[in-house]
Parts: structure tokens; sequence; C-alpha cells
């Protein structure tokens, strides 16, 4: 009984513990194993892969190229799994747009087949549950020595032991358990003088309101479900009515179809007598005349195709009601998992309570729910889940205060230079607008829903304290990184996700083979080494990793 025990001991230690199998997880474990470390990674569900395999399959990157390394490796792969399959000159592969638009199964499948070359460096375990308490982390001093997890198919506790840990989960409870400082809040525009910081009111890329405040509050952006639809009629499941359903919910639905209300900036330029003329025709049987105005499907998600005839089906952001589920999400960053699950199911219901209403309601015109019928839920994804995504799209949880402190002018042009500021300690370029959903729902009179934005940046690059906190010297924080709400909301895509990924597990790597903290990492062989690993740490346009001068440039540059 004693060897058994002291067998399963020593089974529960690792090089680099990982919680969280999001992208940025899967990216670090594969970063540090194939640099000979081992390890483990630990995901809450039953598969990994974050919100890539969860219907994000259209690749939220401004500049492809100005992100690398093992993103562009998993773009590659994508590119290679469609072309195998369907042949050179197939519609999926033209579909796959090279490789950045991707079916969720495909994600899936190319995530685990990066772990498994790999070998057994790499031991995945599902259903594996961190709860942020502080009792569920042992540390010596600053240093982190085990943490224990909950199996949620038996029940019992576990307890890993690492010589650094990650926290890679969409929440940050890893982090929060270990003490380190954290926030929630949206910050003020003063504070950081940020351009877009606090309350403010705008149409979808148009002015901003005067009615806008831009101070600070206890609020966060809005969750939803990226949903995979298809009108394929032989691949399809018809949009179902919630046990919960409320049609109350979903009434001013009704009038933003027939007057053509959206968030349009030529909103503002229609007249009554437009709007009247607009219902009259569609009540005739016909479609919105107003320009702009999305119609059918559309009017409820914003879609992008992918292969096989599906779409990445996402929040509509010119709509006043749409699948996002403001302000009932802002307790989601600290809450237990008891109350997710309980926001999860609620925002299931509430989505697809939208698409029945839409599609089956006698209070809309027969015209309109006809279009919304053409589309179901693809029938070969999520198939153990009701062909419905697995996890909420968790835009924005914890955001710890870190070495670096990211804010929106880390992402946006110094007039001095006429480009973002340089990091000389970059980990990664990266490149997306200043980005956020709503944090209140729709309010009488106003043009937009409060908080939903989007700012214009160059590329810019991340500087590696953004992963690093101040104290816990071997822990590290590659997806609920540090940074304000605006800083965050451009960071927070899934390509600088895996790349801040991937600079952990190498900054793991040389930790533990230098014995020092993660703090006291050497810049240069961390930057050396993720050069030679195809990380671009500066974007060059028309450079790139397969460049025989790529390494020399990007340390010219970093000059």
């Amino acid at each position: 009984m004693l060897l058994l025990t002291m067998l399963s001991c020593k089974q529960n230690h690792y090089d680099v513990v990982i919680v969280g199998g999001t992208p940025g997880g899967i990216m670090t474990a594969i970063s540090a194993a194939r640099m000979g470390q081992t390890a483990l990674l630990l995901e809450r569900t039953s598969h990994i892969g974050g919100l890539p395999a969860n219907g994000l399959g259209a690749t939220d990157i401004a500049t492809r190229g100005a992100t690398t390394g093992l993103f562009l490796e998993f773009v590659n792969n994508i590119k290679q799994k469609y072309t195998e399959k369907y042949g050179a000159d197939s519609q999926q592969l033209r579909d796959c747009s090279d490789g950045y638009h991707f079916e969720p199964s495909m994600a899936q499948e190319v995530f685990d087949e990066m772990i498994a070359a790999c070998g057994r460096r790499i031991k995945v375990r599902t259903m594996r549950q961190f709860d942020a308490l502080a009792e569920n982390v042992t540390k010596t001093g600053q240093q982190i020595v085990s943490i224990r997890v909950l199996d949620r198919k038996d029940g019992t506790m576990e307890e890993y032991f690492g010589k650094v840990f990650i926290d890679a989960t969409y929440e940050g409870d890893l982090g929060a358990a270990a003490g380190v400082p954290f926030r929630t809040r949206r910050e003020g525009r003063s504070e950081h003088n940020e351009p877009v910081g606090g309350r403010m009111y705008q149409f979808w890329r148009g002015p901003i309101e005067e009615c806008s405040t831009f101070e600070g509050d206890n609020t966060i952006q809005a969750y939803n479900y990226r949903l995979c639809l298809t009108s394929d009629k032989d691949n399809q499941i018809a949009f179902r009515k919630p046990e919960t359903y409320n049609r109350e919910e979903y009434l001013s639905l009704v009038d933003d179809v027939l007057y053509g209300y959206n968030t349009n900036p030529n909103s503002q330029f229609v007249t009554n007598a437009e709007r009247k003329a607009n219902m009259e025709a569609i009540l005739a049987g016909g479609k919105t005349q107003i320009d702009g105005d999305p119609w059918g499907v559309d009017k409820l998600t914003n879609m992008v195709r992918l292969p096989n005839g599906k779409n990445d089906a996402n929040n509509q952001h010119l709509a006043f009601i749409s699948t996002d589920l403001p302000e009932e999400n802002w307790e989601w960053p600290t809450a237990s998992w008891e109350w997710r699950d309980a926001f999860a199911k609620r925002l299931r219901d509430y989505t697809e309570g939208l698409f029945w209403f839409a599609s089956h309601d006698e209070a809309l015109p027969k015209s309109f729910r006809e279009a919304v019928m053409q589309w179901g839920y693809a029938a070969d994804e999520y198939t153990d889940n009701d062909n419905f995504p697995r996890q909420v799209y968790v835009r924005e949880g914890r955001r710890f205060e870190g070495m670096y402190f990211f804010t929106a002018n880390d992402a946006i042009i110094d007039p001095s230079t006429g480009k973002a500021p340089l990091h000389k300690n970059s980990i990664t370029a990266s490149h997306y607008n200043l980005d956020s959903h709503a944090h209140h729902k729709r309010e009488p009179y106003r043009v937009h829903l409060d908080g939903f934005l989007t700012y214009d940046t160059p590329v810019y690059n991340v500087p590696y304290g953004v992963i690093v906190p101040k104290e816990v010297t071997n822990l590290l924080l590659p997806v609920p990184v540090s940074g304000t709400h605006i800083g965050f909301s451009t960071l927070r895509m899934e390509p600088c996700w895996m790349a801040l990924g991937q600079a952990a597990g190498v900054a793991a790597t040389l930790s533990i083979r230098n014995q020092t903290t993660v703090q006291d990492v050497d810049i240069s062989t961390l930057q050396d080494e993720l050069l030679k690993q195809k990380v671009t740490l500066v974007y060059m346009p028309g450079h790139s990793p397969e460049d025989t001068n790529f390494i020399t440039l990007q340390k010219e540059a970093l000059k």
C-alpha cells in the first residue's frame, strides 16, 4: 500500500501545471513540452480547445502575419487538414480562408493532434475543476507548491505538484486563489487617459454621443455563445423552444424589424415617414427597405462563413437585441462554478428562445420568420450537447495587476512616432481593435448599448510583464493578463492568447532550467528562444519568420 501511495504521489508531479484547456493553455503545454518539460493540462469540461472549439471559427486578427509562432502553426495545420480531406480545389479549402476560418470540430481535431505529437510529455486531464479558494493552493512564501482540483467524474479531490504553474483560465481562478491582485471593474477614461474608457454611447463605428460620461463602474462586457449555424437542410437541427421560454424578453425585436431600428450611423438620418413606409412594405410581404438594416437571421447574429456550409454566428453589432446578454453576467469573474453553470444555462435558454421567437412568433411578419427559418444548428457539431456550444464566450474575467499594466495607450498610435509604443521586452506582436461588447441592456432613446465599441489600432507588441505577477514567483498568467478593461479588450483575442501561452511555456522552461523566479527570467534569452520558434516580436510588413534574416531583423527592430 505504501508503494502504491508513493507511485501515485510521484505521478502527480510535473514541471509545468496548467489550469485551463484554452488555446492559451494548450500552447503553453506544447511550447514547454517541446523544450523538454513535462506538462499537465487540467480542463474543467470534457473537451479542451476553449472558444475555437466552441464556435469561434472566424479568427479575430486584423493583420495576418502579425502573430506567428504556434498560432500560425495551428492555422497552417487547419489549412493542411482541409487540403488533405477535401482537395486542393475544394470549396472547403477556399472557405477555410488559408486556415483562419474553421469548423469547431476541426479546431478540436488540430489541437488534439498538436498535443499528441508531444507524446508523453503532455498529460491532459479533463473534468477537473479548480475552485478559486486559497485553500486549494499550497504555498511556501510566494512560491506555489501544489494545487488541489476536483475530479468532477467521481467527486474526489486531487493534488498536483509543479515547478511552475500557469493560469490559462478565462476567469483567472488560479491567480486569484494564489493571492494575485486583480480587477473586474471598468475603468473611467481619465484614470489612464484612454480615449474610449468608461461609460459611453455611440452608433456602431459612428460618432460618440454627448450623453457619454466616460465614468468607470463595476460592470463587465456581455458574454454570449458563438453558434455554429447552417442553411444546409441535410445537416441542420431546427431552432428549439426552451422550457423556460419567456416571450416578453424578445418583444422589442418586433418594432426593430418593422421600422428598421438598428445602430448603424445612417439610422440617425432615417425619417419617420421612411420607417412607416418600411413597415408597410414588410407587412405586404417584402423585406426591409432601410439602408444597412440587416434582415432575417442577420438581424439576430453576425455571421462569417466557414467550411461545409457552416457559419460562425456572433452577436450582431448593429442590433439592440442579439445573442449577448448584458448585465446578468457581471458576477461571473468571481462567482462559484455553481453560479456560473446556472448562468450558462440561463444564457443558453435566452439564446435558444431568441431564435425560436424570431422564427415562430406571429407578432413578427411572416416574411421575416420564413427568412429566419431557413437556418438552424449544424447537426454534426457538438453532438454530445444537442448541437449547442459547450462553453460560454467569456470575453473578460479577472484582469490581474502584473509587472506591466497594459492600457489602450499601448495599442494605439503614439503621435510622436506614428506607431504604437515599442516594448523592448516584447514577447509577441498582435493586432486587433480595442473592442468591447455591451455593459448594459437596451436603454430608451440611446443610439446603442452602453460600452459597445470598436476603436482602430495599428499592429502593436506585448511586453512580458503582462503575464507576470509582481510577487508569486512561479506563476504565469497568459490568459487573464494584466491590463485595463480597454487594454484587455484587444489582448483577449485567441491568436494573442496563443502567443502569450507559447511565451509562458518558454518562460516556465527557462525559469526551471536556470532556477530563477519567473520575474527574473532573462528577457534576451526568452526572446532568442521565441525567435527560434518563429515568433514575431515586432511586426514588419513584407517579412516573415521564413526569411533567412528574420532573427537579425527582429533583433534590430527591438533596438
